[in-house]
């Protein structure tokens, strides 16, 4: 009775390897399938430099049939601006008429609602149904903590060590709540999910906390990640602004990816990694579950 009860044991041990070792390849097929997304990217200079690290991220995770399908970049622009811009130099409108786009990426500017994001939204549904639209919701340009008082915006990148984190996501959050409600409408209007939301902005403030708490290896101020007062991000904040981009098009972790960024170590890779996929993930409005 006792030799077969450890016999039983050992068989259990034995299965319960095997059905890991199965499930362990099985995730690794199912990651090696997921489907390549053909993207067209449009932003402002907190957004436009995340094509080349999702790139990277793609190669990194063996993703096959993804095709950059294009980009339009304007410095410090709305999204109508790029919906306004002339016939011949407008790259993105053809794009999305062609059909043969799977995400449409836009960046948001403070002034919400905006009405490039209904006349995307209208053009590129009605070519593909299919369609996603990725809003980014940037972090603060200056720190704003109060929209109603423009003298309390910083005018020196130095003067962001004393931020108070806190008040920096309220503000975030009143606008983002605008952005959400866009998205909202339009979404009900079309009878389906087809706008979501990238919270960057979130991700960025939960870095920043880590810096003030010096839970972050190797970043010791605030005003390290950034490279003027208007916040445009060095090299940390630009890979955390990727990895959520990444998040959102691919709904995958980017944890273990690779990806090379100026100033940016592995172990600081592998926290931003972390904290893209835990607050993208986390959102609602992200589309990623």
């Amino acid at each position: 009775m006792r030799r077969f009860s450890l016999a039983s044991r050992r068989l259990t041990v034995l299965l319960t390897c095997l059905a890991a070792f199965a499930w362990c390849v099985s995730s690794r097929a199912d990651d090696a399938k997921t489907p390549g997304q053909r993207v067209f990217y449009t932003g402002h200079s907190f957004h436009m430099f995340v094509p080349q690290g999702v790139e990277q991220l793609v190669k990194s995770a063996g993703i096959e049939n993804h095709k950059l399908a294009g980009t339009q970049s304007l410095g410090g622009s709305r999204v109508h601006q790029h919906w306004d811009l002339e016939e011949a130099k407008n790259k993105a409108k053809p794009a999305l008429e062609s059909g043969q786009i799977d995400i449409f990426t836009m960046a948001a500017h403070l002034e919400i609602p905006d009405r490039g994001i209904t006349s995307f939204t209208e053009l590129g549904l009605a070519h593909n149904p299919n369609l996603r639209l990725l809003v980014q919701a940037s972090w603060m340009p200056y720190d704003i903590t109060d929209f109603t008082a423009p003298e309390k915006h910083i005018k020196d990148n130095a003067e962001r060590d004393g931020i108070d984190v806190a008040a920096l996501r309220d503000s975030t959050k009143v606008w983002r709540t605008k952005l959400e409600a866009q998205a909202d409408d339009l979404n009900k209007k079309h009878g389906r999910k087809a706008v979501y939301v990238v919270n960057v902005g979130d991700a960025v403030n939960t870095l920043r906390e880590q810096i003030v708490a010096g839970k972050f290896p190797g970043v010791t101020k605030q005003s390290e990640l950034f490279r003027d007062p208007i916040g445009h991000g060095n090299g940390h904040v630009m890979a955390l602004c990727t990895y959520c981009n990444f998040v959102a098009i691919y709904r995958r972790t980017p944890e273990g990816l690779k990806m090379n960024t100026m100033g940016v170590d592995d172990a600081q890779h592998a926290i931003l990694q972390r904290i893209a996929w835990e607050t993208v993930s986390a959102y609602p409005y992200s589309g990623v579950k």
